[in-house]
């Protein structure tokens, strides 16, 4: 088969429209249109199912796009190692990492990687589903557990554990908890129990809620239950890295934390000589390092 006819298939495919496939092929629509009518011809096959509301992949379609989508990840996998062969670090870095820390924690730290490497391209993807690495769905991934994936290299970053924050301001109104069963008297702010977050957060949670909690705000992710706590809605269930970066936020109830979560970082085998991936491992590994070191001073003081 012609590879600028499945090129051109596989843009058809992943945008569902001719005329957005042209945008990004920079050809017309007509252009597009005839060569996805040749590659039928040849192949004796429709591939789209035709709709006014755009293109829709028949079987046969599915069939040949799953086959090109392998062809890119190949390609892109060939294009980042020979990228990675010379001295300079640069062009894209696909980074995966959960909602809460990749926008609490390493968002905010990006700029030391960037002053470091200008030239760096990063696409920050943050959702709570584990991306295939070794499909190349992204180049490294943060995770709050060890990844189970084969072919990785992963590291041991730092251990985290969910605790419980206020501000002095919404203590002040409502008062400081002294044991477990005072939260029955105040508001609390936590992730829901349903939505997709760390066993230990459930745990934490599901052990107050034991308490009658009196009013609750449950959010989907951490950085809105950050939120709820730093407008002063109540005492929130948060990772307790969050602390440097927010020391207004009063630890609530010293003694009640969940258990140890590891955060793991982790890419694939074969990106292992990647100059772009040595750059951002040990940008995070120095992070983490000094982020060690502010915690025991603290802790010393």
């Amino acid at each position: 088969m012609d590879w600028d006819k499945l090129r051109i298939f596989h843009a058809v495919a992943d945008a569902g429209s001719l005329t957005h496939a042209g945008e990004t092929l920079h050809l017309s629509q007509s252009a597009v249109s005839r060569q996805i009518r040749a590659l039928e011809e040849s192949l004796n096959a429709t591939l789209f199912h035709r709709h006014a509301r755009g293109l829709i992949l028949t079987e046969q379609g599915e069939l040949l796009f799953d086959a090109t989508s392998a062809m890119v990840r190949r390609l892109d996998t060939a294009e980042a190692r020979i990228r990675d062969s010379k001295e300079e670090v640069f062009g894209e870095l696909r980074v995966t990492a959960t909602t809460g820390f990749g926008s609490l924690w390493l968002a905010p730290r990006l700029p030391t990687l960037y002053s470091s490497y200008p030239d760096l391209k990063i696409d920050l993807m943050l959702e709570e589903r584990v991306l295939d690495l070794p499909m190349r769905e992204a180049d490294v991934a943060i995770r709050m557990k060890e990844p189970s994936q084969a072919d990785l290299i992963r590291r041991r970053l730092m251990g985290v554990r969910m605790r419980l924050y206020a501000s002095p301001k919404y203590l002040e109104s409502a008062g400081t908890p002294k044991r477990m069963s005072d939260i029955s008297m105040h508001r609390l702010i936590c992730q829901n129990p349903t939505s997709h977050q760390v066993s230990a957060g459930v745990s934490l949670i599901s052990q107050l809620m034991t308490h009658d909690v009196r009013s609750l705000l449950t959010v989907n992710n951490y950085f809105g239950v950050l939120q709820g706590v730093l407008s002063n809605l109540g005492i929130g269930v948060l990772p307790d890295y969050l602390l440097e970066d927010f020391p207004e936020m009063v630890r609530v109830l010293p003694d009640i934390e969940s258990n140890e979560v590891p955060v793991f970082l982790a890419y694939p085998e074969e990106l292992r000589n990647s100059k772009r991936i040595a750059a951002f491992r040990d940008f995070v590994t120095e992070e983490i390092i000094a982020y060690r070191k502010r915690r025991t001073d603290e802790d010393a003081g």
